[in-house]
């Protein structure tokens, strides 16, 4: 049987009664305050993650997605920016279980951890500064379009290089590039932008990584494009392999592969798995989601769910 997407999510309460974590404990969203004059907010000095979970009616149950994968991430991406997060993989962990069973979320669900400059002062800079740490959770639906496939553009905006900012790292400050580039291919009638490096190489989506199919090889951007180093990526990778039994190749692609691949991907741990139809007004393929694409789109999402016993150890369940 196909595998459809996950529901978008019901009706939630406001998001002030929510439970969030901050400054070292857990309190409501409306009491979780920042001040005007927060260094993040001023310079964009933060990292952050998101994470899915996702609701299983069958198994009345609610499954965190590759938890402590996103929360080693986050620590190298505070190492970037000089800051020190004040708790364990494993405390964070467990302190965004308790946030959703607190909120008792039952249906697909987001997690957004934070570390930030929290003093209050003006000067560019990083040294001498408060870090702050927080986490949310909200409801989460679709990001993009999973099933009908999307239609991009390349954008005009190219990504930042590592020399500039650490393109590994998820900064805040960075996502100023990303956005520049998702209003600019959604103004155009687009729905999604595909990112060039300062060298013209094919490097991700606004906040997707991307693979191209070509001959039944997946071909996908090394991390020295100046890529994020996607953790649904590195676990497509692994099924691409396992499951479809098909070669994964990591290499500098061109502009012009896109026009001439069978299929193209977009994945994240917003998109999911989601299919690229269009690029530049050119079809891609015959114009449909490929069959390799929503064969691995299909995979991913049984393991998402808890379907299959294969990739329960990606799985942290909260009930």
């Amino acid at each position: 049987m196909t595998q459809t997407a996950p529901t978008a999510a019901k009706a939630a309460p406001s998001h002030e009664d929510t439970w969030v974590f901050f400054e070292g404990a857990i309190r409501r969203y409306a009491d979780a305050k920042l001040g005007l004059m927060t260094h993040a907010l001023h310079y964009g000095t933060g990292c952050f993650e998101g994470i899915r979970a996702y609701w299983n009616e069958e198994h009345n149950q609610l499954y965190v997605l590759q938890l402590s994968q996103h929360y080693r991430r986050l620590l190298n991406s505070a190492k970037t920016l000089l800051m020190t997060v004040p708790h364990s993989v494993e405390e964070m962990c467990a302190i965004s279980l308790e946030l959703l069973r607190r909120n008792g979320w039952r249906h697909d669900a987001y997690v957004r951890p934070i570390v930030y400059k929290a003093s209050e002062e003006v000067g560019v800079r990083l040294h001498n500064l408060r870090d702050g740490f927080g986490i949310y959770t909200c409801p989460m639906g679709a990001y993009v379009d999973t099933a009908a496939g999307l239609r991009c553009m390349v954008s005009t905006w190219r990504r930042i290089d590592d020399n500039m900012a650490p393109a590994r790292a998820k900064c805040t400050g960075i996502y100023i590039n990303n956005a520049l580039a998702k209003t600019e291919a959604m103004a155009n009638g687009y729905d999604e932008a595909i990112m060039l490096t300062q060298d013209g190489h094919v490097c991700e989506g606004s906040a997707e990584n991307i693979f191209i199919v070509r001959d039944g090889t997946f071909i996908t951007p090394p991390a020295t494009d100046n890529i994020l180093e996607g953790i649904t990526r590195a676990s497509l990778m692994d099924m691409v392999r396992e499951d479809l039994g098909l070669e994964v190749v990591e290499r500098s692609v061109d502009r012009s592969e896109l026009y001439a691949a069978d299929e193209v991907v977009l994945c994240g741990t917003g998109a999911q798995v989601a299919p690229v139809v269009e690029i530049d007004r050119r079809r891609i393929g015959d114009g449909e989601p490929g069959p390799l694409t929503m064969r691995l789109q299909s995979l991913y999402f049984d393991a998402c769910l808890g379907r299959n016993p294969k990739y329960r150890d990606w799985l942290s369940p909260v009930f």
